[in-house]
């Protein structure tokens, strides 16, 4: 593969101290680290019934104490309104200055389902379903400013240009969404949308929808093998294969340096094997294991030339993973009529 490697981090395991995985003070400490170890994203994974912050907060706490490391909070859509999904995932974007993501996901449990009491649990094929209709609503709704949309005149008093917001329409299985959206268009145009594409009917959303799908796969020609399926399914959605980045999301247990390099040596085999795009590592204890894997693990596969030193071009999350921005839908259709 020719585009450089990518490494990323899950926060969210629980800490061995018995320290809250979202407690904010540490999620920034551990975040930094992983910055400065030249990782393109972390994750930090939620769900309804999880005492304490969302995600999404968490990780607009980190923002300022950040500069480069892309930020990407679970963010679930069964149960939650589309517009505010939308909206919240956008706020990340202005707050991060384009390093926002959003890693899609459901619920199917009742007990999640008592929380808000509006409808009973429904099986994985229908709340993907849905979340593939979250995930196609958020991008109209982030497209419904234009780039230009914004005036701040103050002379005439204009804050917007009301021919560049745009209403989106959209009739879906189980909500509707009229739009526009009340957040201006983000920084990165669509914050970048990660799916766990392990498992089938979340597998469907990613090759429809995501720009990262990440896939817990035990051997390299499982993964290439994965990699494969989905980009041939993004292929039947119209869309450039090349845009779907495909990550092995990887278990991480580091007791010593030793294990670091031995780490280095199964990615760069991996890697020659055209597994993935990149590697999400899910650390048993990211306290010990996330500063083994910037101490020993990095260095090595630096060393090989297969990683970038810290500082990369652009600075959005998306110039990172080298995804181009997206036009919004709504600017040809204006200038067509």
């Amino acid at each position: 593969m020719s585009h450089p490697l990518h490494l990323a981090v899950a926060l969210d395991a629980p800490q061995p101290s018995g320290r809250a995985a979202h407690d904010a003070a540490h999620v920034v400490a551990l975040t930094r680290l992983a910055e400065r170890g030249g990782l393109t994203f972390v994750t930090l994974g939620d769900g309804f019934g999880r005492p304490g912050l969302d995600a999404a907060a968490v990780l607009a706490r980190v923002a300022p104490a950040t500069e480069q490391i892309g930020l990407i909070p679970t963010v679930t859509t069964t149960h939650t309104e589309p517009f505010h999904v939308s909206t919240t995932v956008a706020t990340l974007d202005w707050v991060s200055r384009g390093r926002a993501g959003w890693a899609v996901e459901v619920s199917t449990t009742e007990a999640d389902a008592a929380l808000f009491g509006r409808r009973p649990a429904a099986p994985p094929a229908e709340v993907w379903a849905e979340a593939g209709e979250v995930a196609d609503v958020a991008g109209r709704l982030w497209d419904s400013w234009e780039d230009d949309a914004e005036i701040r005149d103050r002379a005439t008093g204009r804050f917007i240009d009301r021919d560049k917001l745009h209403h989106v329409d959209f009739t879906g299985r189980t909500f509707s969404v009229r739009g526009p959206s009340i957040v201006p268009r983000p920084p990165q145009g669509r914050p970048v949308i990660a799916v766990d594409a392990t498992e089938e009917p979340a597998r469907a959303v990613a090759a429809a929808h995501a720009d990262l799908a990440l896939v817990r796969v035990e051997d390299p020609a499982t993964a290439r093998a994965v990699r494969e399926e989905l980009r041939d399914r993004a292929r039947t959605h119209d869309r450039d294969p090349g845009r779907l980045l495909v990550f092995a999301s990887l278990p991480v247990e580091l007791a010593d340096p030793a294990d670091g390099a031995g780490l280095a040596d199964l990615i760069a085999d991996w890697r020659a094997a055209g597994a993935a795009d990149g590697f999400h590592l899910r650390p048993a204890d990211p306290g010990r294991d996330l500063a083994l894997l910037v101490e020993a693990t990095v260095p090595v596969l630096r060393a090989r030339g297969l990683l970038r030193r810290p500082g990369r071009p652009g600075t959005t999350l998306r110039e990172h993973l080298g995804l181009p921005r997206p036009a919004s839908r709504y600017a040809p259709a204006r200038e067509t009529a």
